[in-house]
């Protein structure tokens, strides 16, 4: 550590938490990372679907997400549910998410999704090449089955071209050239060949052992509270530091109210399956329109992602909303059978989700120490590294390189 550098707290040893560590000890401090479950069973950055996105510019409030929700909501194996509770936190979420699911909001947030996304790919290919781990940059297939679906991504690679990504339609030839080691059973699609992906256990193993390397350290313990500039855990024990990162995901919005800070935030469930042997492995990662699924190869193994239950905290397993992400998939790779999940333990996890799509990226309003990033939805690893490297720019009191005022954690009061 440099004579310059601070102690620094994480708390959170998530892809976020864990990127924000690697930053900032590589920068010269000296950075402890707290995680209540260091294998991380329980969070979103193990089963995730290991996707790097610069595709996804457009934020999870979006016109048409609500009216589609609710069409959603009376089919038991559809890829969204909200459950209904009486909960005044969530009535805001809701509340909120619907004032931004407009286009307005749309169109302010994709340039800065943009930027973020083209930061962070960057740094990830950086981070892999550092730290000898596989990061396959071949792009990411949006697989549509119907005319529908296949005219509104055409409408998507058009915005993307007018930001100024690469953004390809392709019909079912070009398809099978970009993927000829898979039968599937689409009409075309869209290509996006600036995105990647990823194994998560890789990209998590290789940030531990940076950050180990450069001498951080790891406290395997559950924060309780937040005292200005300490953290108490749940045994009573107390950890002071310098500046301390509230990157925990949805356990954050606990010790946001320690602060006075009521960040609106629930928790966005999702599941995933991960074949040990399949039969075939796609070369790239897709995603397939109609049943809004997540497919990626991961090694040998073929990982299946998918579902959005905005459900507050709980983690039970809806059997029928995991059948449907098996059949969908089975409907577009039709080599494959239900019966191949059999006897798969499903992972499940909360995605922390905002009501703009948004992350919360700054300090804490009223504690120049605290800073907070969290609420990074489905877009956790793919920001990872560009959340780190903002966070370290935050530390060492720089300008940040992007604009961060539209991710204030106070943005809504």
């Amino acid at each position: 550590m440099s004579d310059s550098g601070k102690n620094i707290l994480v708390v959170g040893g998530g892809v976020i938490g864990l990127s924000i560590a690697y930053s900032l000890s590589k920068s010269g401090h000296h950075v402890r990372v707290m995680e209540r479950d260091p294998s991380l069973t329980d969070s979103c950055s193990s089963g995730n679907a290991g996707m790097i996105v610069p595709s996804h510019f457009i934020p999870l409030a979006a016109p048409g997400v609500i009216s589609q929700g609710l069409k959603w909501m009376l089919n038991p194996k559809s890829p969204f549910f909200l459950r209904p509770r009486l909960d005044p936190a969530l009535a805001r979420w809701i509340w909120l998410f619907m004032r931004h699911s407009n286009q307005q909001h749309v169109q302010n947030s994709a340039e800065l999704l943009r930027d973020l996304s083209l930061l962070s790919r960057r740094l990830h290919l950086e981070l892999a090449e550092q730290e000898n781990f596989p990061l396959v940059d071949k792009g990411l297939l949006m697989l549509c089955q119907s005319q529908k679906g296949l005219d509104e991504e055409a409408e998507v690679a058009e915005s993307a071209h007018r930001l100024g990504l690469e953004a390809e339609v392709i019909n079912l030839t070009r398809l099978y050239e970009l993927e000829p080691n898979a039968k599937i059973n689409a009409k075309g699609g869209v290509w996006f060949p600036q995105d990647c992906h990823l194994d998560p256990s890789d990209f998590i193993q290789a940030l531990r052992r940076g950050i180990k390397k450069a001498g951080g350290e790891f406290i395997d313990a559950e924060a309780e509270n937040l005292d200005d500039s300490t953290i108490v855990t749940k045994t009573g024990e107390k950890h002071t530091a310098d500046t301390i990162v509230l990157a925990g995901g949805i356990a954050t919005l606990n010790l946001a109210r320690d602060l006075g800070l009521k960040l609106p935030m629930q928790g966005g469930k999702g599941y995933s399956l991960t074949l040990p042997k399949p039969l075939r492995n796609p070369e790239l990662c897709s995603l397939l329109k109609e049943g809004r699924v997540a497919v990626t190869p991961m090694g040998d193994q073929l990982r299946v992602a998918g579902t959005m239950e905005i459900c507050g905290k709980d983690t039970s397993i809806s059997k029928p909303r995991l059948q449907g992400i098996i059949e969908s998939f089975c409907s577009f790779y039709p080599e494959f059978r239900p019966a191949d999940f059999d006897n798969l333990t499903p992972w499940v996890g909360l995605r922390p989700c905002s009501p703009d799509g948004l992350p919360y990226l700054g300090k804490a309003p009223g504690h120049e120490k605290i800073i907070i990033a969290t609420g990074h939805a489905m877009m956790g690893l793919s920001l990872a590294p560009v959340t780190g490297h903002l966070v370290t720019q935050l530390v060492n009191n720089k300008s940040t390189s992007l604009d961060l005022s539209a991710l204030d954690p106070a943005r809504f009061g």
